[in-house]
């Protein structure tokens, strides 16, 4: 149920009078997903360092998540904020979990503001990185994100270098990624 209804999001959008710019021609990468994910460990506060730019996400700056582990949705609970390209500060509240149908690190983001997408941990050390594909397909179109999260903004170097190594080795282009901007300006409250 959950792939009919990401394919009929996407069909909705190719179908539309133009084709948004984020959904382009080719397939999703067949990306592997980290072994035994332990969804207790991955809990915390990731920053996002380097990103498949998103058009719908209202941040581009000090983007920074709260990933909350509920017994409740067998997932988390997240809080992800940043600024805006206006310097408003911007919070939104959804949450990422597994379904029956992946196993744990493949799971589903569901934010009330953007329709559902998979969120595949391809790999992560739990401390200091992780590195997550996300990508939706349909007759030969694919609307393809990728995350490089990282534990600290400052030295995300190691997390970036790891994570573009990870993303090559699963047929994942890395010239599409582009830094997330973290300075002194940034305010952290997510």
């Amino acid at each position: 149920m959950l792939k009919a209804l990401l394919t009929a999001a996407l069909v909705a959008l190719v179908t539309a009078d133009s084709i948004p710019d984020f959904v382009a021609p080719g397939t999703c990468a067949k990306v592997a997903n980290q072994n035994n994910f332990d969804l207790h460990r991955y809990a915390g506060r990731w920053y996002q360092v380097q990103i498949i730019d998103i058009p719908y996400q209202p941040y581009t700056r000090c983007i920074h998540s709260d990933y909350d582990y509920s017994d409740s949705v067998n997932g988390f609970r997240v809080t992800t904020a940043g600024f805006s390209p206006n310097n408003e500060y911007i919070r939104l509240q959804g949450k990422i979990y597994p379904t029956k149908d992946f196993p744990p690190a493949h799971m589903l983001v569901d934010f009330p503001s953007a329709f559902a997408a998979p969120y595949e941990v391809i790999e992560t050390d739990y401390d200091s990185y992780s590195c997550v594909y996300s990508c939706i397909g349909t007759d030969n179109y694919k609307s393809e994100f990728g995350f490089v999260f990282s534990r600290t903004p400052q030295n995300s170097a190691s997390a970036i270098s790891r994570c573009a190594s990870v993303f090559r080795r699963n047929g994942v282009d890395f010239s599409l990624f582009s830094a997330v901007p973290h300075t002194s300006e940034c305010v952290y409250r997510a």
